[in-house]
This record gives C-alpha cells, structure tokens and sequence, in this order.
C-alpha cells in the first residue's frame, strides 16, 4: 500500500492552533511562562544591581537605614511602573517627565542631603534601563550597569564623596571673624566644639549683641545622621 504524502497548507494550519494552549480572561493571557520568568529576571537582576550599589557603596558609608530603605523600594517601584508601561502606547518623553517629578519629591521634615539625592538619581537611572525594552544586545545591557557600578566604586575609593556635615553656630567673638583671622577662628572653633571643622562661613552679623552667624563645615567622627545641626534654637510652644 502507498502512503499518501500530503502537503502542508498554512491556511488550514491556523485553524487548528496546536502551539498555543494558553487560556486567557477578557483577551489577557492568565499564564504566561516565558513573559514571567523574563520578568522576574530581569527584576531580580535590577534589584541584585541596586541592592550592591545601596548597601556595598552608600551604607557602608553613611549607615542610613531611612534611605537604605527608599533606595531599594524606589528603585524596584520605578522598575515595575516602567516594566509594565511597555505595553502601553507612551512617549518615552512623556515617562522620564514623571520619573523627574517623583526624582523631585523632598520629604517635608528633613531637606534631602546632595549625596543622597545623587545616589537616589543614579538608582532611578538604573531602574529605568533595566525596566525599559532592550535596545542592544544583553552584553551591553550588563556592561551598563557594571559601569555605573565600577564609576561609583572609583569615586568612593578617591574619596570624592567623604561625608561632609554642616552646622550653625551663634558666635560671640565677634573680632575673629575678620578674614585675616580665619585661622584663628577656626583654631577656636575647633578647641571650644570639639569637631574637625574644615570650613566655616559667616552669616549674619549683629553688632549691638557683638554676635555672628556662623555656618560650619565638618567632618562627624560617627555615621549617625544628625538631624538638628541646622537648627538654632527651639521655638517656645
């Protein structure tokens, strides 16, 4: 007996769909496989990056656990937002405007350091890159976020972002603020605080009561951030 040797017709084919089996609710599919494990790579990766540069970079440094915790919940919230944007018929203009509103937010009981706001831009960089579509090749998507990793690292270790804090002072010897006495003055600051000033700046100056503000550059011998170093004195309630 011969076999009969059909051929295939496409047409007929799409009749019958073998491939794909997947069951959907109102035209969205309830599983997805490969998009899920290509989301949860790729999130997991965003967070492995932002999570090194958090805590081997900033914290070992600074010892904020309030923005050890921004930091890695703003990055993975930007990264789901833009993730999930993808499918939507967007400007990337139109994106980056919103991701600089929220890069803007100050919270109201403490002005946000510039250091801070530096590493809070680079994670919301980084948390872009990583949840918009690829537009190169997976190498160059990794270098990407080694690079910034290794840039930062190298500054670190230069010393460029030693912390820094700064004070306000109402002083009373008021004739060491000529600046030919600077370096008394700070001679003085430096014996009556305490502190390794490195920088002072004169304010404003009150000669009836012979005193001065003076704003002071410092480097704290702890990491414990000090929220009340701006602050001259507390209103009476």
């Amino acid at each position: 007996m011969k076999l009969l040797q059909l051929e295939f017709d496409p047409s007929i084919a799409a009749e019958f769909p073998q491939g794909d089996q997947s069951i959907d609710l109102l035209g969205v599919p309830i599983f997805d496989g490969p998009s899920l494990w290509t989301f949860l790579i790729r999130f997991g990766f965003n967070l492995l990056v932002c999570w090194v540069i958090t805590h081997f970079l900033y914290y070992k440094k600074s010892h904020r656990r309030d923005y050890y915790f921004t930091y890695l919940l703003f990055s993975a919230t930007i990264f789901l937002i833009l993730y999930h944007l993808q499918n939507l018929q967007m400007e990337m203009t139109l994106a980056l405007g919103l991701f600089a509103i929220f890069s803007m937010i100050r919270y109201r009981t403490e002005q946000l350091p510039i250091r801070e706001m530096t590493y809070l831009f680079v994670l919301i960089g980084i948390s872009i890159i990583n949840g918009s579509g690829l537009t190169s090749s997976y190498t160059a998507f990794l270098v990407t976020n080694l690079l910034v990793i290794l840039l930062i690292t190298l500054l670190e270790c230069l010393g460029f972002s030693r912390r820094q804090a700064n004070k306000i002072i109402t002083y009373e010897k008021i004739e060491l603020i000529h600046p030919d006495r600077r370096e008394e003055l700070l001679a003085d600051l430096r014996k009556r605080t305490g502190l390794d000033i490195v920088k002072v700046q004169v304010g404003s100056i009150n000669f009836l009561k012979d005193t001065a503000f003076l704003k002071v550059t410092y480097i704290p011998d702890d990491n414990e951030p000090n929220d009340i170093d701006m602050i001259t004195k507390f209103k009476n309630r």
